[in-house]
Protein backbone atom coordinates (compact mmCIF):
# COMPACT_ATOMS: atom_id res chain seq x y z
CA UNK A 1 0.00 0.00 0.00
CA UNK A 2 1.25 3.30 -0.77
CA UNK A 3 0.48 6.67 0.10
CA UNK A 4 0.07 10.14 -1.25
CA UNK A 5 0.57 13.08 0.23
CA UNK A 6 0.31 16.59 -0.72
CA UNK A 7 2.57 19.41 0.35
CA UNK A 8 0.86 19.96 3.90
CA UNK A 9 1.21 16.04 4.25
CA UNK A 10 -1.79 15.18 3.69
CA UNK A 11 -2.76 12.24 2.01
CA UNK A 12 -4.49 12.93 -1.10
CA UNK A 13 -4.25 9.12 -2.74
CA UNK A 14 -3.46 5.52 -2.47
CA UNK A 15 -2.48 2.29 -4.28
CA UNK A 16 -2.18 -1.56 -3.74
CA UNK A 17 -0.94 -3.97 -5.37
CA UNK A 18 -0.47 -7.25 -5.14
CA UNK A 19 1.27 -9.90 -7.10
CA UNK A 20 1.01 -7.80 -10.31
CA UNK A 21 -2.12 -6.77 -9.65
CA UNK A 22 -3.21 -3.46 -9.00
CA UNK A 23 -6.19 -4.16 -6.28
CA UNK A 24 -7.00 -0.63 -5.60
CA UNK A 25 -5.97 3.18 -6.60
CA UNK A 26 -7.59 6.15 -5.00
CA UNK A 27 -7.41 9.61 -5.96
CA UNK A 28 -8.95 12.45 -3.67
CA UNK A 29 -11.22 14.45 -5.97
CA UNK A 30 -9.16 17.44 -5.67
CA UNK A 31 -6.47 15.73 -7.22
CA UNK A 32 -7.80 14.16 -9.99
CA UNK A 33 -6.84 15.45 -13.54
CA UNK A 34 -3.60 16.67 -12.37
CA UNK A 35 -1.23 13.64 -13.51
CA UNK A 36 -1.23 12.02 -9.65
CA UNK A 37 -3.27 8.92 -10.97
CA UNK A 38 -0.73 8.58 -13.60
CA UNK A 39 2.18 9.08 -12.16
CA UNK A 40 1.41 6.52 -9.01
CA UNK A 41 0.71 3.63 -11.79
CA UNK A 42 3.71 4.68 -13.66
CA UNK A 43 5.90 3.76 -10.94
CA UNK A 44 4.14 0.44 -9.70
CA UNK A 45 4.70 -0.64 -13.26
CA UNK A 46 7.98 0.04 -12.89
CA UNK A 47 8.74 -0.82 -9.32
CA UNK A 48 6.60 -3.55 -8.18
CA UNK A 49 5.84 -4.84 -12.12
CA UNK A 50 2.14 -4.15 -11.94
CA UNK A 51 0.60 -5.75 -15.12
CA UNK A 52 -3.13 -6.61 -14.20
CA UNK A 53 -6.38 -4.67 -13.18
CA UNK A 54 -9.65 -5.22 -12.23
CA UNK A 55 -12.27 -2.31 -13.28
CA UNK A 56 -16.06 -2.28 -13.17
CA UNK A 57 -17.38 -2.08 -16.31
CA UNK A 58 -20.15 0.75 -14.82
CA UNK A 59 -16.93 2.85 -14.46
CA UNK A 60 -16.02 4.36 -18.10
CA UNK A 61 -13.93 6.76 -16.47
CA UNK A 62 -11.57 4.16 -14.90
CA UNK A 63 -11.54 1.95 -18.04
CA UNK A 64 -10.14 5.35 -20.28
CA UNK A 65 -7.41 5.68 -17.49
CA UNK A 66 -6.15 2.12 -17.64
CA UNK A 67 -6.73 2.02 -21.66
CA UNK A 68 -4.53 5.31 -21.77
CA UNK A 69 -1.74 3.79 -19.93
CA UNK A 70 -1.15 0.44 -22.39
CA UNK A 71 -3.76 -1.45 -20.41
CA UNK A 72 -5.92 -4.06 -22.91
CA UNK A 73 -8.96 -5.91 -21.96
CA UNK A 74 -8.75 -9.71 -21.78
CA UNK A 75 -11.79 -10.67 -20.05
CA UNK A 76 -14.97 -9.94 -18.66
CA UNK A 77 -17.31 -11.23 -16.12
CA UNK A 78 -21.17 -10.98 -15.02
CA UNK A 79 -20.39 -11.08 -11.78
CA UNK A 80 -17.33 -9.25 -9.41
CA UNK A 81 -15.61 -11.54 -6.98
CA UNK A 82 -18.44 -11.28 -4.85
CA UNK A 83 -20.92 -12.56 -6.84
CA UNK A 84 -22.47 -9.69 -7.25
CA UNK A 85 -24.39 -8.87 -10.00
CA UNK A 86 -21.03 -5.78 -10.86
CA UNK A 87 -19.79 -7.01 -14.34
CA UNK A 88 -15.70 -6.69 -13.95
CA UNK A 89 -13.70 -5.80 -16.96
CA UNK A 90 -10.14 -7.95 -16.63
CA UNK A 91 -7.02 -5.55 -17.88
CA UNK A 92 -3.64 -6.35 -18.87
CA UNK A 93 -0.52 -4.40 -19.82
CA UNK A 94 0.05 -4.80 -23.21
CA UNK A 95 3.88 -4.30 -23.45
Amino acid sequence: LMIAEDDRGCPVAFMGIEDGTLEMLFISPEERGKGLGKRLLQYGIKTYAVERVAVNEQNPQAKGFYEHLGFQVYKRTDLDEQGNPYPLLYMSLNI
